[in-house]
């Protein structure tokens, strides 16, 4: 990723409080070529994310045709995902989005935007989005809509 990335999500998980964090796990890109179809880099950069997802743990895929929510619906499950007491790994795809198996394993498909967006942007976007929700419920003046 570039540089701006790494920053920016940094950036937004430093500031969340201790009962909110955010931890990334990055999955290498599958194999691409160009005998190869792109399904099968999709597929098996999905198997390698669902190794990566504890049992019991909450999964929501970044999806763009999924939910889309604004700062009050997004915080409102954060609160609610927090009350569950379960992890929730959050799966942002690769270039070619997520496979049918993180989506058919997700309990929930969250869309940022109806827009297709870089798989790194989604990643700065999704922690402040986060962040904003948690100060939003800790009446913390970032959010101020």
């Amino acid at each position: 990723m570039p540089a701006w990335v790494d920053q920016g999500y940094e950036e937004y998980a430093r500031r969340l409080g201790s009962d909110c964090r955010l931890q990334l796990v990055e999955i290498p890109l599958g194999k691409r070529t160009r005998g190869s179809p792109n399904v099968q880099a999709k597929e098996d950069e999905g198997q390698r994310m669902l190794r990566r997802v504890a049992a019991g743990d909450r999964v929501v895929a970044m999806e763009v045709s999924g939910k889309s929510l604004d700062t009050e619906g997004l915080a409102r499950c954060l609160e609610d995902w927090r009350q569950d007491g379960r992890n929730v790994a959050m799966l942002i795809g690769g270039p070619d989005g997520l496979s049918a198996a993180c989506l058919n394993k997700a309990e929930f498909k969250l869309s940022l935007s109806a827009l297709t967006l870089p798989h790194g942007m989604v990643r700065v976007l999704l922690a402040e989005q986060i962040y904003r929700a948690w100060s939003l419920l800790h009446n913390h003046p970032y959010h101020r809509a």
